[in-house]
């Protein structure tokens, strides 16, 4: 999140938000002259959280017009001075040409003809010398009229604080302006000036809400010539297109305007009051500037000495305002949880997100003509059901999945501190961190899955497994504040053998500091596991918030980037397969994060083999380690995943699975070195068990190869000892008439032969450029230099294993042999030999390098 100027196109940021001294000859203990009245409204009969304001009401307000269209606010403080906000006409840098602004004075509406208004040409534009940005302070500018404004009822001067002016912290003023009544939500037609009333807040009870931690560690320090106006629990403020514009206090039948509209931290957020320029600080600036105006500004006298308000709280005691939406009793008691009754349907499940209105899927509602005198709505604790008065769809809901929302408004608002609560929603930079807890929810029409898993917990998957994992091909990973394009819950709980989840719609709902938000929703699923990628509801506040004008969009609570360090480098995904992504491993893994798809497999509870996850139901081990030699029985087998030995492994569980048969190839009097095991149920992706990829045609080029074992079998921490993978040429020489066809010769890097244990048949593992991991082959029994390669045997493979994750075809099969016998007579027999294999590494053609 960053600071959002009050400008009509400005991004949320500290966000400026484009009032005036006149020019006066007069010292400050002067009088001003009696002809400029100033400060007086002529009697008469957006602002976030604001209303019209009535016509004259504000007749210093002044509309800054470029390029044909209101940018800015401004107030009138002499015929022929504006006073604004620097920010509306420094772009980087560089002050822009007075020549292209004019001011609209006495304008109320700005749809149509400007009945009653005037327009003035601007001759010049001064800005402090300091100003540079507006969280720098000096965040004013004078502009000068090519001719005096006509005053009249319509157009008057405010009056001006003397530097030695004191606003009481907690009086009740006013700010007035044409900008957004929310953010990112423009004024609508016929663009009334809108008004709000704000309460200053003092300097330590400010900076101490602006010092508080929020997302990306942003906070603020204020300056002097800066004050606050707002209220702790937000809801009413500036925002785009208020900038320069007043914000003005009553004092002794006068209005002065204590400060100008400047910046803020998004509108009306909680805890973030918006920062005004204090002009009594700027007499001094002002008075010089506009020196030689006849009339000049006011700056009455202050009409009373101010009373001493109330001690400012120091920044350990002032009151932080707590969110008032989504607090749950206990997860899975939802107080916002919503029942729309449709005559003929179902009842769809929905939730709660201000008083007056529900979120549900649009799909429940597939004829919005229909009658809605007859719809109810069902609320926790509350007799009676809610009538229904008005039914919003999405634009896009009808092709959109992630679009499928409804809003229904309720005909009366609920009394929220009675029973119901609303849910809290995220803004559009909202963050939700990995390992977030997180737990599954009614949404729609469907029927809920059998047991107490309907409310399963859920920790989030990082933006890189999730868009990796379910994501396109090559698309770059948004970054942490950019939404997201889906989020991905990992379960902390088994899946129940025989359960299905497709007849079911869920949202996800996640928790942060003891807040509920309402983070993503998901449709039905045409397979049996359960729901893995939910649509966010980040890209979805701002047209929440512009039907409801009341939703409870909520900051970011929590902000803790974690071991797993800052996700701030774009980042790609490796290809996908034809059954989806396979090989996904983050690059900088730290020392303990478990392979994904290495598999501890326990044979009769007295031999632990490695195995591989090739396919959700299916791991690929060694037959010599999996079925004794001579053996006619199936030993009893145990299949785990998600460990790492005793490291605790973050974003993560283990994994459990019964092999129910034993799959061999058919090899003609030979014992086949390899075996496959079915699961007794498949495992659902996640970074605790994902398949890795398996390649056809031998090693893909310029991969990078390990052995991947453990060192110790008992504590089983997953080593990997970094290999070059020898050509055929030099792999046959080295062991003449002994060996079986394809099989894989290694040479470990120096001092790394001995990393992995031999016992447990390591498997042989390769990264390819474009970052996916391959399974080359298992381990020979009693061999570290020798591997069965898992290439001739892919037909197997893929007529046993269905899903199984093949890299498309390229190049030709590596363990092809050629023709001939190129091998010198004293070569026979030497794979034992370190020294004779790196002799020949000069004498034939390159190696695959680890």
């Amino acid at each position: 999140m960053s600071l959002h100027l009050l400008l009509p196109l400005a991004i949320l940021a500290f966000q400026p938000r484009p009032g005036a001294f006149e020019d006066s000859t007069l010292s400050p203990t002067q009088e001003e002259p009696e002809d400029l009245d100033c400060g007086r409204p002529a009697p008469s009969a957006r602002i976030v959280g604001g209303s019209d304001a009535q016509p004259l009401s504000w007749p210093w307000q002044v509309s800054l017009h470029h390029g044909g269209g209101h940018i800015c606010g401004g107030s009138l403080i002499a015929p022929s001075w504006i006073l604004s906000a620097a920010h509306c006409f420094v772009t980087n840098g560089s002050l822009e040409p007075a020549a292209e602004w004019t001011a609209v004075l006495g304008v109320h509406s700005q749809d149509g003809p400007l009945e009653g208004a005037h327009v003035r040409a601007v001759a010049a534009i001064l800005v402090p010398p300091n100003y540079s940005r507006v969280e720098l302070g000096d965040d004013l500018a004078l502009l000068r009229l090519a001719s005096p404004a006509r005053l009249s009822p319509a157009v008057r001067p405010v009056c001006l604080p003397r530097a030695s002016h004191r606003f009481v912290h907690g009086t009740a003023c006013w700010a007035t302006g044409w900008g957004d009544v929310q953010e990112a939500d423009p004024l609508p037609l016929p663009w009334v000036l809108q008004e709000v009333e704000l309460r200053l807040l003092g300097e330590a009870a400010c900076q101490c809400l602006y010092s508080r931690r929020g997302p990306f560690n942003l906070t603020l320090q204020l300056l002097p010539g800066m004050l606050c106006a707002g209220y702790p629990e937000g809801r009413r403020d500036t925002c785009q297109g208020d900038s320069g514009g007043p914000l003005v206090c009553e004092e002794g039948g006068r209005w002065f305007q204590a400060g100008i509209t400047s910046f803020g931290f998004g509108c009306g957020r909680r805890n973030r009051p918006g920062v005004f320029t204090a002009v009594a600080r700027y007499e001094a600036w002002i008075r010089e500037h506009v020196s030689g105006s006849q009339p000049g500004p006011a700056f009455p006298k202050q009409p009373q000495e101010p009373q001493p308000g109330p001690r400012e709280p120091q920044e350990e005691n002032c009151t932080i305002a707590l969110p008032t939406c989504g607090k749950a009793p206990q997860p899975g008691a939802w107080p916002w949880e919503a029942q729309v009754m449709v005559p003929g349907s179902r009842p769809c499940h929905g939730a709660l997100v201000s008083e007056s209105w529900v979120l549900a899927p649009a799909s429940c509602f597939p004829d919005p003509s229909r009658e809605l005198d007859a719809w109810r709505v069902r609320l926790p604790a509350r007799a009676r059901a809610e009538r229904v008065a008005r039914l919003v769809r999405h634009e896009n809901a009808s092709w959109d999945a992630a679009a499928d929302l409804a809003l229904l408004q309720l005909r009366a608002p609920v009394n929220l501190s009675a029973g119901p609560r609303a849910v809290c929603l995220p803004h559009p930079d909202h963050y939700f961190l990995p390992g977030s807890r997180c737990r599954l929810a009614r949404w729609g029409r469907g029927g809920p899955a059998q047991g107490p898993g309907t409310q399963l917990e859920a920790q989030l998957l990082s933006g890189w497994w999730c868009h990796c994992l379910y994501g396109h091909q090559g698309a770059s990973v948004p970054l942490p504040g950019d939404p997201p394009h889906m989020l991905c819950p990992a379960y902390q709980e088994e899946e129940e053998a025989g359960r299905c989840w497709n007849d079911s719609s869920w949202s996800l709902v996640c928790r942060e500091e003891g807040t509920w938000f309402l983070a993503a929703i998901t449709d039905s699923f045409n397979g049996c596991l359960r729901p893995r990628a939910f649509s966010p509801l980040q890209t979805q506040g701002p047209w929440i918030s512009h039907v409801t004008r009341g939703a409870y969009l909520e900051d970011q609570l929590a902000w803790d980037w974690g071991p797993e360090g800052e996700e701030t480098k774009t980042q790609t995904c490796p290809p996908r397969t034809l059954h989806g992504a396979c090989g996904l491993r983050p690059e900088a893994a730290p020392t303990g994060v478990l392979w994904p798809w290495l598999a501890e497999v326990h044979v009769a509870g007295d031999q632990v083999c490695t195995g591989i996850l090739v396919a959700p139901g299916w791991v690929l081990a060694a037959t010599h380690c999996v079925l004794r030699l001579g053996s006619t029985t199936v030993p009893y087998i145990e299949v785990y995943l998600g460990r790492a030995g005793a490291s605790p492994l973050p974003h993560s569980h283990q994994v459990s699975r019964s092999v129910i048969s034993i799959r061999l190839p058919r090899h003609l009097g030979l014992r086949p070195p390899l075996a496959l095991l079915e699961l007794s149920s498949p495992v659902e992706p996640s970074p605790s068990a994902l398949p890795i990829c398996l390649h056809p045609r031998g090693v893909p080029p310029g991969s990078s190869c390990w052995v991947l074992g453990w060192k110790d079998s008992q504590n089983r921490v997953p080593v990997a000892a970094t290999v070059s993978i020898l050509t055929p040429q030099l792999c046959h020489c080295l062991n003449q008439d002994i060996l079986p066809p394809g099989t894989l010769c290694v040479l470990y890097a120096q001092e790394q032969e001995d990393r992995c244990e031999v016992a447990s048949a390591p498997p042989l593992l390769c990264q390819t450029e474009r970052g996916s991991w391959v399974l080359m082959g298992m381990a020979v029994q009693g061999s570290r230099e020798l591997f069965a390669a898992l290439g001739p045997e892919e037909a197997w493979i893929s007529q046993t294993v269905g899903n199984v994750h093949f890299l498309p075809h390229t190049g030709a099969p590596y363990w092809s042999q050629g023709s001939g016998n190129l091998c010198p007579p004293d070569m026979a027999g030497a794979s034992g030999s370190a020294p004779a294999a790196a002799l020949f590494l000069l004498l034939l053609p390159p190696l695959i390098q680890g």
